[in-house]
């Protein structure tokens, strides 16, 4: 999992926001002063404040000596609001070996291009219309198993939405887009039109803060995933529709969650507390040197990011940042969720405090992340967030491997299959995805491949997918996995995979254009590649129509039947009954009418054998909704047990 990663900043603000231990708001402005504080040693020579008129280049216009108490460095501009507003601004810090560190500080809010310098702002003046009604139309959820999540990338969603589409290409409605790559094109008609259409409630945004492997005033295309920060509570520049004026950014992604909003979409931003791109020029480290990262007991920089470095999230400066920062995000920008990159390397402790000091604004707000690191980290395993501790974090979820890999085959290599390829021996580890990750009396962990012991006390603890934007993306897994697989197999284990994954008992999660079965030309990490690999390809839904068709009536079929989202362990352990397995197949049915479903006794059969099976069912006539790469909930015929048939490299879904 290859990461960029680099420099943090410091930020302006009307609103005032409280630390647990000191003041993040680094800039305070009133009518008549404005006061700027630095939270740096205060055994260090000198701390200065610069102001300057522009974003880069040239001379300050002021110079100021701040001051330290209590550890917190303060400097106090007696000027007119009017005049503050628009300024720029940074901290220099005097090293112990008279080196200065200019920086814009660790909670920039707003930042010129390429973010060397915060600046001031008054941010409700980047507050859309009726911003202080934003989230009104959003649909209650009553747990984590009703999202369905879409996890997508800004540039690779609209980037090619002009080149592929044209309006005679689609039946009705505004088809391109005037800002590709830009957070406003995931607000305009045709893409709400997509999502809601597809029938995703939530969107997973890959890092939108500002990034540093970006080139703001280039105007020629770059790419990356953006999982190396630069000002961690402003939205990135190059996604903006003009990144040299800081209110811009910040207006453009509030429009963008507005937009979803009022269509009924929640926005989730991805978040990289855990590590940044280097150490010496991180604006941790130009602020106060070693203070925010964890050392080996030979004093070398601890790399369980797999990034040259991590994090020290369980000491309290760096805590109570990454609570802060959370909440800013809700507060200011209305995010609805957060996925922790690498939450691994997080200390359970924070990740507590974070779930508790959000349940304070809105306890509905979905907190998820990866249950491991890349590397080993210098803190007691017991004490960090892993997959194998998530029973120490109520009501924070993780990804599970475990489902994943027991279809697509193992993540170290890419051309072993498993499930989905036709080979037996992962029954037991689906079965595990699919009852939520919690233990089951018919699921064997002694089989389970990554985990012997149930890590889910409650299935929304787990996240099911089968694919996201690390790795191989789903058909490319296909192709690499099943030598000569022809488009048509390809299509039927695709749909099958994602069965597995919309009726299991977790909290469903799909990357951005499976739907339209995309493809990055076999690249495994594509965190850099040119927009040819990454864009998504909207002539496929054109060129496979059935594929879309079954995506949005497969989400529509576990929206409209709660036996899928019982969200409860107790519940799932009294309904989910397991069929009896065979190589290569996986039934279960969701007895009587769980969770008040109409239907009663849904039967679920994964088929991915190229064969024909039979399989044992109880006594009776059942109606089929999903057979043969259809759904349709009004029935596709009548089928009756105590034996029923099951089409190779297909799903059967049936009620009572």
């Amino acid at each position: 999992m290859k990461r960029l990663f680099a420099i943090l900043a410091v930020v302006t603000l009307m609103q005032p926001i409280h630390a647990q231990k000191f003041d993040f708001n680094e800039c305070d402005v009133e009518l008549y002063k404005t006061t700027f504080r630095l939270l740096a040693p205060p055994d260090v020579p000198e701390v200065k404040l610069r102001l300057y008129t522009q974003a880069e280049g040239g001379k300050p216009i002021r110079t100021i000596k701040m001051t330290c108490q209590d550890g917190i460095w303060t400097a106090v501009v007696p000027m007119v609001k009017a005049w503050m507003v628009g300024k720029f601004y940074t901290f220099d810090v005097l090293g112990d070996k008279k080196n200065w560190r200019e920086t814009p500080g660790v909670f920039a809010k707003a930042v010129g291009v390429n973010g060397k310098r915060a600046m001031v702002i008054d941010l409700a003046e980047t507050n859309p219309f009726e911003w202080d009604r934003d989230g009104q139309k959003l649909p209650k959820l009553n747990s984590p198993a009703d999202w369905v999540i879409y996890e997508m990338h800004h540039r690779d969603f609209s980037i090619a939405r002009n080149i592929h589409l044209d309006p005679s290409e689609l039946n009705g409605g505004r088809v391109s887009t005037d800002y590709p790559g830009k957070f406003v094109a995931l607000g305009e008609d045709w893409a709400i039109e997509h999502l809601k259409n597809l029938g995703v409630n939530a969107v997973h945004m890959l890092p939108s803060f500002d990034f540093a492997s970006i080139d703001e005033s280039n105007d020629e295309p770059q790419y990356n995933w953006g999982y190396d920060p630069l000002n961690y509570n402003v939205p990135e520049g190059s996604y903006s529709t003009d990144a040299t004026a800081p209110a811009t950014r910040i207006r453009d992604f509030k429009l963008m969650v507005k937009k979803l909003h009022d269509a009924g979409i929640r926005v989730i931003l991805d978040v990289v507390y855990n590590h940044t791109f280097n150490v010496e020029n991180s604006n941790f480290q130009l602020t106060w040197p070693d203070h925010y990262y964890r050392k080996t007991a030979d004093g070398k920089y601890s790399n369980g990011s797999g990034c040259g470095n991590e994090t020290a999230s369980e000491r309290q400066h760096m805590r109570d940042f990454m609570v802060e920062s959370v909440k800013y995000w809700i507060n200011e920008y209305h995010i609805d969720g957060f996925r922790f990159d690498l939450m691994g390397v997080h200390d359970i402790e924070t990740m507590n405090t974070i779930r508790a000091e959000v349940d304070k604004i809105n306890p509905n707000i979905f907190i998820y992340g990866e249950g491991w690191s890349a590397g080993d980290c210098a803190y007691p395993k017991e004490k960090l967030g892993l997959k194998a501790n998530i029973p120490s974090m109520p009501r924070i979820a993780a990804f599970s491997d475990e489902l994943r890999d027991a279809l697509r085959g193992p993540f170290d290599n890419d051309n072993k299959g498993a499930f989905l390829a036709g080979l037996p021996g992962e029954e037991e580890s689906l079965k595990y995805g699919i009852a939520g990750g919690i233990s089951h009396p018919q699921v064997d962990m002694a089989k389970v491949n990554y985990t012997h012991t149930p890590w889910a006390t409650q299935p929304t603890q787990m996240i099911a997918y089968v694919s996201c934007h690390d790795d191989l993306c789903l058909t490319d897994r296909l192709r690499a996995s099943i030598p000569g697989i022809t488009q048509d197999e390809l299509i039927r284990l695709d749909l099958l995979a994602q069965t597995a994954v919309f009726t299991s008992q977790g909290v469903p999660f799909i990357l951005s254009g499976e739907e339209m079965l995309r493809d990055k030309k076999g690249v495994h990490n594509s965190f850099e590649s040119p927009d040819s690999i990454n864009q998504l390809e909207w002539r496929n839904i054109m060129r496979y129509p059935e594929v879309l068709s079954y995506y949005s009536r497969l989400i529509q079929l576990r929206k409209n039947h709660p036996a899928f989202r019982l969200a409860d362990a107790d519940k799932v352990r009294k309904a989910l009954e397991f069929l009896p397995t065979q190589p290569c197949l996986v039934a279960f049915t969701i007895k009587g009418n769980a969770g008040g479903d109409t239907w009663k006794d849904i039967t679920v059969i994964l088929n991915a054998s190229k064969e024909t099976k039979l399989v044992n069912v109880p006594a009776g006539k059942y109606t089929v909704v999903c057979k043969g790469g259809k759904i349709d909930e009004n029935g596709l015929g009548i089928v009756s047990g105590p034996t029923v048939e099951v089409a190779p490299q297909s799903a059967l879904i049936m009620h009572n």
